[in-house]
């Protein structure tokens, strides 16, 4: 009886057993090198010491090979990823001197990761080069408020070279803006005499002309920039500022636009673009009734179970805050100089914060940073050469957001935020879903823990306060506002957040507060927006508006996933 162990490569016959095992074999054998068999019958066999044999891979030769290779191979990158390391703490740190680190100014003209700073020579076809300035040739007139838009020259040949993507402008932008506004404004006022005429007006009806009239005039513009991942200017590398600032009938506006600029190591590279939501009162210019305004909730007492008693009352006019800075003789040449760009909106066609940033980003003129905020701040000497340095310090910058919820204050100082040394900042990074139910659970972040005072870097952050946040400008190009989302108080910051992450951009929380931030408590009793809202549709309160909102944060949650 044959062995069941491989056969001799000196037979001349394949293995044969007469036993059951022996035959399983054999078949086995001839059907795993019968693909493979040649002319020569040779290759059906195994070498002459196969039973005996050690692989190679086995050999101590062999692994000591491997495992110098291996170690060459550390060695190799731990010093390139030193170096990397190192050349990037130089670049963006500076050296350090006596225990001080020197911030440089990073060379803008370097294609730094992603980022799209533009060189003198390259065309891009967001508008061509870096230094060509053309579309920002045209100013928008900062006055008189809602007819400001209209007074722009040649709208039609500039709208048309914005959308075809020919020459885009800022002024271009902001007439296909006005566009939308103007119909936003006629479509409200239908749908309102058809709420007093019939006293019924539903969520959905007011959605739905929303919905229309912003794929009719908003998305052609996005189609053209935003859905080409591409920006719609150039990216200058002079290290300008774009401030997106958003304003609902706000007597701090011009405090905060003084205290930026005066407060500015480098107001001559200070851009804004604002957003003023404001009654106008009565009759505020030819062919327009307007409204009468009024106030917010204010306090006016306690009930009988110790309740605060609120009243809203007739008010006058909104005072102007981009008219009291542009006629100060000391900030006047800010707005003649094309660097405060401005769209004025009735208070009726206010569609909460998300909106106003949406209009604002696209006031954007290729500045090389773009800082979201608030229009009721006071501001830290040199504030922007502090939060470019802090955004620079980050190890992913370029790529890199800093954001915070900033200290309050209460006490109005003209935008001044006064000290020898700023506070200590504090980190986003707790959160928790929302137990009132006009905001159906939406996930809420709030501040954690702050900074001790010596963090060598920024600390990484999971999420984006709408309120305050800073980035270079490539971030409306990965993360751009969402033309469809009104009346969308609550939710934003979420959406920011998880957007920013997913494509690719990392959040920081800078180590000191260079701006404060005036809270509002309903106690105030300042104008909101969806009080607006309700009078509008005949329907006094937030509760219209929050039926508006309910439906929005069903976006909000699918775009979010969850």
């Amino acid at each position: 009886m044959h062995s069941n162990n491989p056969p001799s490569p000196m037979a001349s016959t394949p293995l044969t057993s007469n036993s059951s095992n022996g035959s399983k074999k054999r078949r086995f054998i001839s059907r795993k090198y019968s693909q493979t068999a040649t002319s020569s019958s040779s290759s059906a066999f195994f070498s002459a010491d196969a039973s005996n044999s050690v692989p190679l891979t086995s050999t101590k030769p062999f692994l000591a090979l491997v495992t110098l290779l291996a170690l060459a191979l550390t060695i190799q990158f731990a010093i390139v990823f030193s170096w990397h390391h190192k050349r990037h703490d130089v670049h963006v740190l500076g050296k350090i001197d006596e225990g001080q680190v020197l911030v440089p100014q990073l060379p803008l003209d370097e294609n730094v990761g992603d980022l799209i700073y533009m060189p003198n020579n390259n065309n891009n076809s967001g508008g061509g080069d870096s230094d060509d300035l053309s579309h920002l040739k045209q100013h928008i007139p900062y006055m008189p408020p809602i007819t400001n838009v209209h007074r722009i020259p040649n709208p039609i040949q500039l709208k048309e070279e914005t959308i075809s993507g020919h020459h885009p402008t800022v002024a271009g932008v902001a007439l296909i803006l006005s566009d939308f506004l103007t119909e936003l404004h006629r479509s409200n006022q239908l749908l309102a005499i058809k709420a007093k005429a019939t006293g019924k007006i539903t969520r959905d009806e007011v959605h739905e002309a929303f919905v229309h009239l912003a794929s009719k005039y908003l998305l052609p513009l996005e189609a053209q920039y935003v859905y080409q991942k591409r920006p719609i200017f150039p990216i200058r590398k002079d290290d300008s500022i774009f401030i997106s600032l958003a304003s609902f009938r706000d007597h701090l506006l011009s405090d905060t636009l003084k205290g930026a600029f005066d407060q500015a190591k480098h107001p001559e590279k200070l851009f804004v673009g604002a957003i003023v939501q404001n009654c106008f009162g009565l009759n505020p210019y030819e062919g327009e009734e307007g409204v009468q305004c009024r106030t917010g909730a204010q306090v006016v007492g306690k009930d009988k179970n110790g309740r605060d008693k609120t009243k809203v009352s007739d008010a006058p006019p909104d005072r102007n805050g981009i008219e009291e800075f542009c006629n100060s003789p000391q900030h006047k040449q800010y707005c003649d100089n094309g660097q405060v760009r401005v769209l004025y909106l009735h208070e009726n066609e206010s569609l909460g914060p998300a909106m106003a940033r949406y209009y604002a980003s696209k006031l954007w003129g290729g500045e090389t940073y773009f800082a979201q905020t608030d229009s009721h701040l006071e501001f830290y000497k040199d504030w922007d050469e502090l939060y470019t340095n802090e955004l620079k310090a980050t190890k992913a910058y370029p790529k890199s957001v800093l954001s915070s919820y900033p200290p309050g204050f209460q006490t109005e100082n003209g935008g001044i935020l006064e000290g020898t040394t700023a506070t200590p900042g504090a980190r986003l990074c707790t959160c928790e879903f929302s137990s009132s139910d006009v905001e159906a659970k939406i996930i809420r972040i709030n501040t954690g823990t702050g900074y001790h005072g010596d963090e060598k870097r920024p600390t990484q952050i999971p999420f984006i306060a709408a309120g305050f946040f800073f980035a270079s400008a490539e971030f409306l190009v990965d993360v751009p506002f969402d033309p469809y989302m009104p009346w969308c108080f609550m939710g934003e910051e979420i959406m920011l957040s998880m957007r920013a992450w997913t494509n690719g951009w990392s959040i920081y929380a800078p180590r000191r507060n260079w701006i404060a931030h005036q809270y509002r408590p309903g106690r105030m009793g300042l104008p909101k927006f969806w009080g607006s809202v309700g009078r509008l549709f005949g329907k006094p309160g937030p509760g219209f508006s929050n039926q508006l909102q309910l439906k929005l944060i069903k976006r909000v949650k699918y775009l979010v996933g969850y």
